[in-house]
């Protein structure tokens, strides 16, 4: 019932379809063998550990990797402020296709921040890295997504 909502969170975090998979399995068989440690706490409570545990396992993976040297991306310059886009023509999976291109850093950070709503502080105590690291990435993010859909909303209006 909650599989196909926890794919899509563990897809969100991880590009690769087949990272996603792996990711999605080791998630899974870690909330199988934890299973007797949920404890209920009304609506939405497993939904809410599960996705935890999803989101934890992509960030662990993401981290092992090492593809993704979060320090590194501190040293890149800012890109000056883009302004939001108008987003009530694209759709919800379009979007979700435009934030997966994202680089991982910027990617990871974005949705901790923006859609699992974790603080600049969880978020740079789960990455390893400072809290201005994190506020920095999640505003860099921002921008390449709003100057992304700003370009595909040109490209759709050709």
């Amino acid at each position: 019932m909650h599989a196909p909502y926890l794919a899509g969170v563990c897809s969100r975090y991880v590009a690769s379809p087949d990272d996603t998979k792996d990711v999605f399995h080791d998630a899974m068989v870690k909330i199988m063998q934890h299973a007797g440690e949920f404890s209920y706490r009304g609506p939405g409570s497993l939904r809410s550990w599960a996705t935890r545990i999803v989101a934890n396992e992509a960030v662990n993976f993401l981290r092992a990797r090492r593809k993704t040297d979060f320090a590194s991306l501190d040293n890149m310059p800012d890109t000056p402020d883009e302004p939001t886009p108008d987003v009530t023509e694209i759709t919800p999976e379009e979007i979700h296709s435009l934030i997966r291109k994202l680089p991982d850093g910027y990617r990871t950070v974005f949705n901790l921040y923006a859609i699992e709503g974790k603080s600049h502080r969880e978020i740079a105590n789960m990455l390893g890295i400072k809290e201005a690291s994190s506020a920095s990435q999640y505003h860099r993010a921002r921008n390449m997504l709003a100057h992304m859909i700003h370009e595909y909303r040109q490209q759709r209006q050709q």
